[in-house]
């Protein structure tokens, strides 16, 4: 009862909207230009099903984080290149606005459910995610982010526990998972978890703590877990992480895809919300501007490859942020955050290679995620 009663009180701290606030203002300012990725359009809106489906969840992202991150960069964006868009609506079975865990499991496995729950449905019955439901038929799965493995995103591919702070629970459900290859935060985080569960970890993934380890050449399956500094916030000393993890993976997964067959990949920018939750405004545009890094991995490699649909949204809305004045030539922009919690304002949905146009106008995150189930299991 008393593990229950914490974990209540800590979903009702952080996770549930929050009330009226002053606002709080915020900047950033002479952000060096990062350039963008120009794709060539070659496969985009193709009528062929796609072989491979990347889909990136940008973490409390909305539109004013993306134009944030547009101005700052003076006016260009990865994002800001692609044609094909619309918009995301995201609440959740029990509340209006949702939190992560059961917009997670609404990408996840293309099913509503209540605030709090990875993976499960309002019943707390276990819904098959992506991942097991294409892994059977040759498809090769994987997740990348920036939080850690246990997280309410990343865990919504591949747990199934009530609640999103049941820690040691969800760690325990990655052995038995149908993923491939994973990256995330971290290897302090791990070696909190039980001994059983760490053995139980290890039994299945090669583990190592950086991207481009030799075991990438030999390993069937591998997890990525670096030091926490590497997962952490931007403004604290990660580095390039994201776009790095992004595009090893897309490699791992790819060598290890069988003849006609393909790969499901999740790419999270989880801390773009942790940064507005705290109404951190420069550490937002800096993750968001980070997001796009990997965005760009991914769009490269569906030019390279042809034959890649990827898929660009996000969870929810953090701090109902507005921009309000900015200068884009000296990598100056201006916002306010009105809130510390979720909104329930429609997010943002962008999409680029075969079938980009079937994620066109507005749809709910399950219908999203039931259109990628479609296309992955070969139905038009």
């Amino acid at each position: 009862m008393k593990k229950i009663l914490l974990l209540l009180a800590f979903a009702a701290a952080v996770y549930f909207p929050a009330a009226a606030q002053e606002i709080v203002k915020g900047e950033i300012e002479d952000v060096p230009a990062q350039g963008s990725y120009h794709p060539t359009f070659s496969s985009d809106g193709a009528a062929f099903l796609p072989k491979n489906i990347i889909l990136m969840i940008g973490d409390g992202t909305g539109l004013a984080q993306i134009a944030a991150g547009y101005f700052a960069n003076n006016e260009e964006l990865t994002y800001a290149n692609l044609k094909h868009m619309g918009w995301v609506t995201t609440k959740s079975s029990s509340h209006f606005t949702t939190d992560s865990a059961a917009s997670g499991t609404a990408y996840a496995t293309g099913q509503k459910t209540y605030n709090y729950a990875v993976g499960v449905d309002d019943q707390k019955r276990p819904i098959a995610n992506i991942p097991e439901r294409v892994a059977p038929d040759g498809i090769v799965c994987g997740v990348v982010t920036t939080d850690d493995m246990n997280g309410a995103t990343p865990a919504s591919f591949f747990a199934h526990q009530p609640n999103r702070g049941m820690t040691d629970e969800i760690w325990a459900d990655l052995p038995s998972s149908a993923l491939t290859y994973f990256a995330a935060g971290s290897k302090e985080v791990f070696e909190k978890r039980p001994e059983a569960t760490q053995k139980a970890v290890k039994k299945v993934f090669t583990i190592v703590n950086e991207t481009g380890s030799e075991e990438v050449a030999t390993a069937s399956r591998l997890g990525v877990l670096p030091p926490a500094v590497e997962t952490g916030y931007i403004v604290n000393g990660r580095t390039d992480f994201l776009p790095k993890a992004t595009r090893e993976a897309i490699d791992f997964l790819r060598a290890r895809t069988r003849e006609g067959k393909g790969f499901f990949l999740m790419v999270e920018g989880a801390r773009i919300d942790k940064a507005c939750h705290s109404n951190k405004f420069d550490s937002a545009v800096k993750e968001l501007l980070d997001f796009d890094q990997a965005i760009a991995e991914a769009i490269r490699f569906a030019d390279e490859d042809g034959n890649t649909l990827v898929v660009i949204s996000a969870d929810h809305e953090t701090s109902g942020l507005a921009i309000w004045n900015g200068k884009p030539s000296e990598g100056k922009v201006e916002g306010v955050h009105i809130s510390k919690g979720h909104t329930a304002i429609p997010v943002p949905i962008f999409s680029y290679g075969p079938h980009a146009q079937d994620f066109m106008g507005v749809q709910g995150n399950e219908q999203v995620s039931q259109k990628i189930l479609k296309l992955l299991q070969g139905r038009q």
